[in-house]
């Protein structure tokens, strides 16, 4: 008689701390109906809702950090200390993520002095001896793969928060070339710039695989430096990596220390306590969900629990669900590029339901006229225009991009001959060596990385132009190469058998309600400096020509006709220049002695105001003292008393009504007005200044022009 095999019961443990922390830095800044973040959330019950969906656990733990310093701070100072300090909204949403697990009746294990590691690894070794389960952990981050062998595999992710892999002994092997077990020895070495766990200065990821795969562990490599190093010259390790080895013995051992996970953490933990799909209330989650603004992972749970009501309904046509999309979008402008299932879940069980019910919406929304006036009627202009497409001149693009190829291969070797070696310029870590340490470019006021080495990005090179002709030329390397690889390199891949480009125009794919396009975003296009050369790469057939359709600062127009500023009325009035005519203002100069330094920062003061600029933000962008900057402001709200009014009441009607609404009516949502965190309060107040403004213009304006151009 054959025995039978008993399956496996499953057990998840879930790293929290690292999924939330993935989470936050993977996804938007997605906000609930009362304002608070909720981003990291999202992906925390997204995460959660695929784990169960697709690994089915029996069992579910939830393991996390607490805010104290852990065994090892106490071992080692410097240990995570590169580490920013965690951002307000991130701690806020860490905090409140324990409602998530308590819905799903997800028990939680947490102890001082230890983090979410210790007590996964803790877990996992009181459970070694029982052969009936299978452990997955799920993580957002490498560390916990040390922890595989038989019986248990690591769910992690690669990208986001759905592209995920599971490791078991065979992938770890196939990543590192050598077993879970090693992976301390190989941290030992290289260490960990994430935690800044220092490992063996020099000893970097490709020498350390070499060492632990050719050697094993960090106490064979030492047995085998100490008896012959010629075993590891033989192994194709350096002189120079050997010498480090043997001066940084203590420092690769601790480093390993570090890096092991504890198994022994003191916690009560019994199998028997963690069944949890017994007590799930679906309406519990739902509530819960639902207070979080998640609509559309409510809809799921009913498909992940296997208990989905079928909804029976004919698919609409396309057409109507992009109409039913635009009304949607309309209503809460957050919900860019909105789907069937976003409608559906807004308005109803079937599609005709929902459709009556936006439809409803948008007229108690005050939102006929943008939806049936401006909206709509783009419809047919936009697949019009994307049909069409835009032609190319081929044989130039080819021109532009072989001189690109020559100009930007002749910068290499004007900075390597500068630099005095070769080396990789896309590289952050060879440039920084290249600069601070070869060629001893000075350091200060130069920010740096979370690795703790010298940014060389754009912003902080800038301030080391006057110190060395390399640093001009690196800039203008780069600029050459965006050029090159964004367009030259890109667009004739766009191109089809007709020699022309169709893009694609997004009519719902902002908040603002601005076009967004790509495939190229042609809206990205360089107007200034050597890539305007790209637009000459656009052209039209022949017999035709390409005619430009634009407004004169539209923007302060329309911030002119909102507010109805007299001051600011007259000046548009009487067609003078709106810069020069501020400046005359602001500094109380005549008009005819306005300098360009005084119209450069005129423009700034007229443009930041309008978009809600603070005065820290004014004196950057001025390059003057705070005093200054506040003077700036002050006396441009003195000049314009209408706007200076609108700015303030449009700030204090958007706090009481939670929306901003453009002259013809469209509405911009902004729960992050109640919210109770400072800064994203504040940045809700500065978008909520402008939108009227922006929206008004560059969405409303510029969509209603289309029309007419059409016609």
């Amino acid at each position: 008689m054959a025995n039978k095999t008993t399956k496996k019961k499953k057990l998840v443990l879930l790293d929290a701390h690292a999924i939330i922390h993935r989470a936050y830095h993977a996804l938007p800044e997605f906000t609930s109906p009362t304002g608070e973040p909720t981003g990291a959330l999202y992906g925390v019950a997204a995460m959660l809702l695929k784990i169960i969906k697709d690994l089915k656990p029996d069992y579910l733990v939830a393991c996390y950090d607490l805010p104290e310093k852990t065994f090892r701070h106490e071992a080692y100072t410097g240990y995570k200390a590169t580490r920013k300090e965690i951002p307000q909204d991130l701690i806020f949403q860490l905090e409140k993520s324990r409602e998530i697990f308590h819905a799903f009746n997800v028990p939680i294990y947490d102890k001082a002095g230890f983090e979410a590691d210790d007590i996964l690894g803790t877990i996992a070794e009181k459970l070694k001896d029982n052969k009936d389960v299978e452990i997955i952990i799920a993580s957002g981050d490498m560390d916990t793969l040390q922890l595989v062998r038989e019986g248990v595999k690591v769910f992690t992710l690669k990208k986001g928060i759905n592209d995920t892999i599971i490791y078991d002994e065979k992938a770890v092997v196939a990543r590192f070339g050598f077993a879970p077990k090693y992976l301390v020895d190989y941290k030992g070495l290289r260490g960990d710039p994430s935690d800044n766990i220092l490992g063996v200065s020099g000893i970097g990821e490709k020498t350390a695989m070499i060492l632990v795969s050719k050697l094993g562990s960090l106490e064979e490599i030492y047995e085998k430096l100490k008896k012959d190093e010629k075993i590891l010259v033989e192994a194709g390790i350096k002189k120079g990596a050997i010498e480090k080895l043997k001066a940084e013995e203590e420092e690769a051992f601790f480093s390993k220390t570090l890096a092991q996970i504890k198994t022994d953490v003191p916690i009560d933990f019994f199998l028997s306590e963690i069944s949890w799909q017994a007590g799930v209330s679906l309406e519990k989650i739902e509530t819960l969900f639902q207070g979080l603004g998640f609509k559309s992972l409510a809809v799921r749970l009913g498909e992940v629990f296997e208990k989905k009501e079928a909804r029976l309904f004919e698919l609409p046509p396309d057409e109507e669900v992009k109409k039913i999309a635009i009304a949607l979008w309309l209503l809460n402008s957050k919900l860019t590029n909105p789907t069937t299932e976003d409608i559906l879940v807004y308005g109803g069980s079937d599609f005709e339901t929902a459709r009556e019910k936006i439809l409803k919406d948008i007229e108690e929304a005050g939102l006929d006229f943008v939806y049936n006036e401006i909206e709509l009627p783009l419809i047919p202009i936009i697949e019009k225009m994307q049909r069409m497409g835009v032609l190319i001149d081929v044989e130039f693009l080819k021109k532009l991009r072989d001189e690109y190829r020559k100009t930007l291969s002749e910068i290499e070797k004007k900075i390597w001959q500068l630099a005095g070696s070769e080396f990789n310029i896309n590289s952050p870590k060879q440039m920084a060596e290249i600069l601070f340490e070869k060629l001893e470019i000075s350091t200060k006021g130069i920010r740096k990385t979370s690795t703790q080495k010298r940014s060389t990005n754009i912003k902080e090179l800038t301030k080391l132009r006057d110190l060395h002709p390399i640093i001009s030329e690196i800039m203008n390397y780069r600029e050459t190469s965006k050029i090159l690889f964004t367009y030259l390199e890109a667009l004739p891949k766009l191109i089809d058998e007709e020699n022309r480009i169709h893009a694609k125009f997004i009519q719902t794919g902002t908040t603002t309600g601005r076009f967004s396009s790509e495939e190229p975003n042609l809206q990205n296009v360089p107007i200034r400096g050597e890539g305007k050369e790209i637009r000459k790469v656009f052209i039209a057939p022949e017999g035709y020509a390409l005619v430009a359709f634009d407004y004169s600062q539209i923007e302060l127009r329309a911030a002119a006709l909102l507010s109805q500023d007299k001051n600011l009325i007259k000046i548009f009035k009487e067609g003078l220049d709106v810069h020069n005519s501020v400046a005359a203002k602001v500094f109380g100069v005549a008009e005819d002695k306005v300098t360009p330094d005084m119209r450069r920062r005129a423009k700034v003061i007229n443009f930041g105001i309008i978009y809600g600029m603070g005065i820290s933000a004014l004196k950057a962008s001025l390059g003057t003292t705070e005093a200054e900057a506040q003077k700036f402001y002050d006396e441009y709200l003195a000049a314009f008393p209408g706007l200076a009014k609108y700015l303030q009441e449009t700030k204090i009607t958007a706090f009481n009504l939670g929306y901003t609404k453009t002259l013809f009516g469209r509405r911009r949502y902004f729960p992050e007005l109640k919210s109770k965190i400072p800064y994203i309060k504040g940045e809700a107040e500065r978008m909520a200044i402008n939108a009227p403004i922006q929206g008004t213009a560059t969405a409303d304006i510029i969509k209603l022009a289309m029309k007419k151009v059409d016609k």
